[in-house]
């Protein structure tokens, strides 16, 4: 079950937009378009990596360039969504996959599988705290408290991040506030 990818944009320490990626293209090109100065970051709020879109021209070829369909060609079964890449192991790690009954690949994917499976919540939670942790050092590695901050969130101590952020300018405390919200929820037992 892949998770809808949501990005948001700062200008300066306000947030511009929050969203889909048509969304928040949409709403970045019309504040580049009305002459704005401000230093505009854009992130991808689901690793917390910085990404950045080629905005010159229309709308249009805006979204054509960021939002192209993709078409895969070349090795793999695309139609299942298989794709081809390399993986380097040691020699006794390749010794024993192809040892294994049903091939290289399928055991692969099988190792996968069961790993994804052992407390799925719980790798979510701590991928959803890193993205917050690069989020955090873009936008307020210069802040008042950001260190203590840093150590309260890999802690799980929610209450006290919230205190260490509670004087970070506004739209990026209640941006990195809903993150948490979203990686606590990740974190908690299915049932």
């Amino acid at each position: 079950m892949s998770q809808e990818h949501s990005y948001s944009a700062f200008a300066g320490n306000r947030l511009l937009a929050s969203g889909s990626l048509r969304d928040l293209l949409i709403a970045t090109k019309t504040f580049v378009d009305g002459g704005a100065d401000q230093q505009l970051l854009i992130f991808e709020d689901q690793t917390g990596h910085q990404v950045d879109y080629d905005l010159r021209g229309t709308l249009s070829e805006v979204l054509e360039r960021a939002l192209p369909t993709p078409e895969r060609v070349g090795p793999g079964r695309p139609k299942l969504g298989v794709v081809s890449r390399e993986v380097s192991l040691l020699p006794r790690h390749w010794e024993w996959l192809e040892g294994q009954p049903q091939g290289i690949s399928a055991s692969l994917r099988r190792l996968v599988d069961e790993a994804k499976k052992r407390d799925p919540g719980e790798q979510r939670a701590r991928r959803a705290r890193e993205a917050i942790s690069r989020l955090m050092s873009a936008l307020a590695g210069n802040a008042e408290h950001y260190e203590e901050a840093c150590r309260a969130l890999f802690a799980k101590d929610n209450q006290r991040f919230a205190q260490l952020i509670h004087d970070w300018p506004r739209d990026i405390r209640r941006h990195l506030l809903r993150l948490l919200e979203e990686a606590t929820a990740a974190d908690e037992p299915k049932g």
